[in-house]
């Protein structure tokens, strides 16, 4: 019997020093699980002050391609208005020309002018 009280024993030994590894290795675990968490929670963290500040920066892009879309279409306005401008002056030019030419040859303007 006393054969087999020291075999028992020394199961029980054995199966101590088992439990104390697996309380250990859940210990290692519980730290792991834990830091985990803390990175999980920061990234989640940074995620939304990135989406916050790419949706500011996205509204800020809308405001300023639609201001873009309203400056082409002003300068479009103007350019043409600017175009019409010239041809009338480049007209009135011409008429112009042909009047101050035409009042040269007039004889009445001639004699007035000696």
């Amino acid at each position: 019997m006393t054969q087999q009280g020291a075999v028992l024993q020394g199961y029980n030994n054995e199966l101590v020093k088992c439990i104390e590894d697996l309380c250990m290795q859940k210990e290692e675990l519980n730290k792991q699980i834990q830091q985990a968490e803390e990175e999980k929670n920061k990234l989640q963290h940074e995620i939304q002050v990135l989406s916050e500040q790419l949706e500011c920066v996205c509204e800020n892009l809308a405001q300023k391609v639609a201001s873009r879309n309203e400056l082409d279409k002003i300068l479009a306005e103007t350019e043409a208005a600017y175009m019409k401008i010239l041809d009338s002056s480049r007209t009135l030019l011409n008429v112009l020309k042909k009047e101050v030419g035409s009042l040269k040859h007039t004889p009445e303007l001639k004699t007035n002018v000696t």
